[in-house]
């Protein structure tokens, strides 16, 4: 998608995260071009799961139940589209990758359809899904038990990554982030696949929005002296980028724009604090 078409993209995920359901013909006149232009963008955001076509217009996915993918995917939206556009500047053609199943990989999944020869590693079956549909990338999708809330696969799959090579980096998302534990997931079998798929990558990046870092978890993953970078938003506080990078873990910080609810208007660029 061109420039101004991830600026519309940008503006109709905001909207329907401020007011729950838009039309064709206010998003036409916000962003100046033709409802046939709207209707295309709304069709390939609903091919991604991102939205609900309706009659004259859209709204946010239906949630299937409580903590499912789909509810957790309209969740921050804004926050994880610009955290995963960052992620996306350390994926280059030809790189070996994992994804975790979590909703920021997903969306980093979509920033990377344009990237040529990737092989992806990932136990998400909408990320398998969407890369295998859209882009070029060799997927390999890890076996075990299909988790369907979490639309993933689970279980311990540490013998079918062993012996393979190394996978280059290793992206995933977290329900809690611990300086003395490191990435926290609240599923047991959550945890003991992502973990399983951290030690087999030489490096690690934590995609999460800054709530996270007061959230509660059970289960690490993946240790703090594991983890390569934390991207994330710009209210992480300055005492807990001061605390990792002492510790050797780069930190970015994201500053999430206004949704570019303005014709024309990028998003806010990235903040590295050091």
């Amino acid at each position: 998608m061109d420039i101004d078409g991830d600026v519309r993209v940008e503006g109709i995920l905001s909207l329907l995260e401020h007011r729950g359901q838009v039309s064709v013909s206010e998003l036409a006149t916000q962003f100046g071009v033709s409802a046939v232009t709207i209707r295309k963008d709304l069709e390939a955001l609903e091919r991604k799961a991102l939205l609900q076509r309706v009659r004259g217009g859209a709204r946010p996915r239906a949630s299937e139940d409580e903590g499912s993918f789909t509810e957790r995917l309209g969740r921050a939206a804004g926050a994880k589209r610009a955290i995963a556009r960052h992620a996306a500047t350390f994926v280059h053609n030809g790189d070996v990758i994992a994804l975790d199943s979590s909703t920021s990989a997903y969306f980093l999944a979509l920033e990377l359809l344009t990237r040529r020869d990737l092989v992806v590693v990932t136990n998400s079956l909408r990320t398998a899904m969407v890369l295998s549909e859209d882009s070029d990338a060799t997927v390999v999708l890890l076996g075990g038990t299909v988790r369907r809330m979490a639309t993933s696969t689970v279980g311990d799959i540490s013998d079918v990554l062993v012996g393979r090579g190394r996978i280059g980096k290793a992206f995933t998302g977290l329900a809690a982030l611990s300086f003395e534990r490191g990435l926290l997931e609240l599923s047991s079998a959550e945890a003991e696949s992502k973990r399983a798929m951290m030690q087999a990558s030489r490096e690690v990046y934590a995609l999460f929005e800054s709530a996270k870092a007061d959230a509660f978890g059970l289960h690490s993953f993946a240790a703090s002296d594991r983890v390569t970078r934390l991207i994330t938003d710009t209210d992480f506080s300055d005492d807990d980028v001061a605390r990792w990078k002492s510790a050797g873990v780069d930190v970015d910080r994201c500053r999430v724009g206004s949704g570019g609810l303005r014709p024309g208007t990028e998003p806010a660029p990235l903040a590295d604090v050091g």
